[in-house]
């Protein structure tokens, strides 16, 4: 039996600039949604859930069954909704193996609890590169494409892939790779495998930061990418990227919301333990980015 094309809802947090995507087989089947938004207001330091919310809603009104909550990788610029859609929806929640590693480096350079588990315990799930899964009749594959961080997965669903932050829209380019174990020759070459994939292969962006002169887009297809993507078309060799890449990161500022983000995303979306006082703190590393 061949693969049925999956259908796919987009939904954009303008806030943060990100794509949430739900991706399912049929009214009333099964469905998988792929990174969750939680809203977070840097200034007081609450949280709330409008965006989850909009997805509780549509999810609910197709009548899904939600099998897995899957996180392309530990985003930097927004925090995990995860475990408020698992809670409402169920489903597995889910990221790469590499995770692990990067667990390891900010659980230091947070000074976390000396009880946080590196292992990626946290998550239901890790997956292994290659490693293929079922969203109800739907056949997924899991795709390492390391680069901006070590654990960036993309997932192919049918015709469709979601591809974190491997790419972004043509007029926008690549990820940055100057986060802890990024490197821009590893998302060169994770970049090449995306665009290996039939040219009329669905690509949806976990972000999009669009010029004045359209409205975000969540998907384009690899033919797209490979006539314009600014960085990644066709013609442009390893050495070309690493430069222009390397270059361009050194112009960057860190994130907004990279600080929270990270402490919360590499607990698969759950808030740090109260301390003796019963209440939940983030730490600012001073002097660290």
């Amino acid at each position: 039996m061949s693969n049925p094309a999956p259908l796919v809802e987009s939904f954009f947090d303008p806030d943060t600039f990100t794509w949430t995507h739900v991706v399912y087989d049929h009214e009333g089947g099964h469905g998988a949604i792929v990174d969750p938004v939680l809203d977070f207001d840097a200034a007081s330091g609450r949280t709330s859930h409008a965006s989850a919310d909009a997805v509780i809603e549509r999810v609910r009104a197709l009548r899904l069954s939600i099998d897995w909550i899957l996180e392309t990788h530990a985003h930097a610029d927004h925090l995990s909704a995860a475990p408020y859609l698992q809670a409402a929806l169920g489903g597995r929640v889910a990221i790469g193996g590499a995770i692990q590693r990067v667990q390891t480096v900010f659980k230091k350079l947070f000074h976390l609890e000396r009880d946080f588990a590196t292992d990626g315990s946290q998550f239901d799930h890790l997956f292994r590169p290659g490693e293929v899964f079922r969203i109800g009749d739907l056949h997924a594959t899991a795709m390492h494409v390391p680069g901006h961080t070590p654990a960036d997965m993309a997932y192919a669903v049918g015709d469709a892939v979601f591809v974190g932050d491997t790419l972004f829209m043509p007029d926008v380019g690549s990820a940055r790779c100057d986060f802890p174990g990024g490197d821009a020759h590893q998302l060169y070459h994770s970049a090449r495998q995306l665009l290996a994939l039939p040219e009329q292969t669905r690509l949806f962006m976990c972000h999009d930061y669009p010029p004045t002169d359209r409205a975000p887009a969540a998907m384009c297809s690899v033919g797209e990418q490979r006539q314009h993507n600014i960085h990644l078309h066709d013609g442009v060799s390893e050495a070309e990227f690493v430069e222009r890449r390397q270059a361009r990161d050194a112009t960057l500022g860190m994130p907004r919301l990279i600080l929270p983000s990270v402490q919360i995303n590499i607990r698969a979306g759950h808030l740090p333990p109260p301390e003796s006082d019963g209440q939940r703190y983030l730490k600012l590393p001073l002097n660290v980015f």
